[in-house]
């Protein structure tokens, strides 16, 4: 082992370091606390984000058992459904804005219905 390895302390316990050459930390718990102090505010807020998204796609999902239906607008805010979060949108050559998320989409009509729509898998699927 080299002398500049056995000077070297982990930047996270301050204990020495053994093994290879360009070993950052002294364990695997070190490295993982770095990490997730390092990574713990952009986590929450994507944490965050995912939650609405899976919540929104739940509530549409249970809306619209048959695939394609039309609901009054203030049955999705009754359950919780946040319009600001989706994954994706299409404007069809109508020129009807769908909003997706994930899979589950829906478009705001101008009567204060919802046309839901469930956008099939452009995915190939594994045998």
């Amino acid at each position: 082992m080299n002398q500049e390895m056995e000077n070297k302390n982990c930047p996270e316990c301050g204990r020495p370091i053994f093994g290879r050459v360009d070993k950052k930390y002294c364990s695997d718990a070190c490295r993982n606390s770095a990490n997730n102090r390092l990574n713990a505010d952009s986590n929450n807020f994507v944490r965050n984000v995912n939650n609405t998204l899976r919540k929104n796609r739940r509530i549409l999902l249970d809306l619209n058992s048959s695939g394609e239906t039309t609901i009054k607008l203030f049955e999705l805010f009754k359950k919780g459904f946040d319009p600001d979060f989706y994954t994706n949108s299409h404007t069809t050559k109508e020129g009807q804005e769908y909003c997706y998320c994930y899979d589950q989409g829906y478009a705001i009509l101008d009567d204060g219905n919802v046309s839901l729509v469930e956008k099939k898998s452009d995915l190939p699927t594994i045998p």
